[in-house]
């Protein structure tokens, strides 16, 4: 039986700022009835990533986060009830389901996904994390055995794969992440070369330290100071994934962008390419069954920080922003 009472957060205020609880308020409403085309799915992971908070910024690959409205967020959840071909009461879906306990979602804009276990992998490593680092380091970065490939934010959900999978590739991995604890773990347990501390150490130099032989492939998730760090020692004919830029997500925008990039470009003829995920949608299963195979082996290891409580989403998402979590971030509804 459907409960009567839906849980939704919303965003009341679009922050100028940093982000903080007060933009976001808990309210009750009614479960939603499906309409036709509709699928009613009740919510069970949320999923947090750093473009939650660029939506608020204004248009992106989606509309803008508006004010007074749930929280748009990607979601693993379970179909309660479906009034559209091809779903049946109990399947698991992905989609954009907001932060709520319960969402009416057109059937077009919902993914079927496998049961597995744990099911929070259906986010991680086989859902919008390990397919990011899956297909902007492969297809984007496209490295080759023995290059030297630099991931910033590597401690987080998308850079821990890439790391990982750089390193099943034959390349030199060095990460970039904030904190030693975290650059540890890095070397230690996912297997990197080196990392880097960009809180305790001047980037330029510690990267010069940890890749002598110079930047084959840097994957960017980062913006900023780093990005601009990592360019003048990219290689001739260097890729460089973009993929994200929390630098500048959270806060004031940044008064100028990096200094000589176009002469850096040009001169060493790099490669420099923006991407999102569903770009490679048609490549889909393959590279879920990659995922799964090194997952197996033992050679991608999976690390999850899983925060329980649907009231606790918004602090979960400011402290993502502030580099809190090591791998993965989800909210358990």
């Amino acid at each position: 039986m459907t409960p009567s009472t839906n849980r939704q957060i919303l965003l009341v205020e679009k922050p100028t700022g940093k982000l903080s609880p007060q933009h976001f308020r808990l309210v009750e409403s009614a479960v939603p009835e499906p309409k036709d085309g509709e699928v009613l799915v009740r919510v069970r992971y949320i999923s947090l990533d750093a473009a939650n908070r660029a939506w608020m910024q204004g248009a992106t690959y989606r509309s803008a986060v508006e004010a007074n409205t749930v929280m748009a967020g990607g979601a693993v959840a379970e179909v309660i009830a479906a009034k559209a071909p091809g779903f049946a009461p109990g399947d698991l879906v992905f989609g954009d389901t907001g932060w709520q306990d319960y969402a009416a979602v057109p059937a077009r804009q919902l993914v079927k996904v496998p049961r597995v276990e744990p099911m929070t992998h259906l986010l991680s490593v086989y859902g919008i994390a390990g397919l990011t680092a899956y297909f902007g380091l492969l297809r984007i970065g496209r490295p080759q055995p023995g290059e030297t490939v630099v991931v910033s934010a590597a401690a987080g959900s998308v850079g821990s794969f890439v790391g990982q999978i750089a390193r099943i590739k034959g390349c030199r991995v060095v990460g970039i992440a904030g904190g030693r604890a975290k650059c540890d773990w890095l070397v230690s347990e996912l297997g990197f070369d080196a990392a880097v501390d960009y809180k305790s150490e001047p980037v330029f130099k510690a990267l010069k330290a940890a890749a002598p032989q110079g930047i084959d492939v840097y994957f960017d998730n980062v913006g900023g100071d780093i990005f601009e760090a990592c360019l003048p020692q990219m290689n001739l004919r260097g890729r460089i994934a973009c993929c994200g830029a929390v630098s500048a997500y959270d806060g004031a925008p940044p008064s100028s962008g990096p200094r000589g990039v176009p002469g850096l470009i040009v001169v060493k003829r790099l490669t420099v390419q923006g991407f999102i995920v569903t770009d490679f949608n048609d490549e889909r299963d393959a590279a879920i069954a990659d995922l799964e195979t090194w997952v197996k082996d033992g050679r991608i290891k999976v690390q999850e920080d899983i925060v329980d409580g649907l009231e606790n989403t918004p602090r979960a998402l400011i402290g993502l922003l502030a580099g809190e979590n090591r791998g993965k971030r989800m909210v358990r509804v």
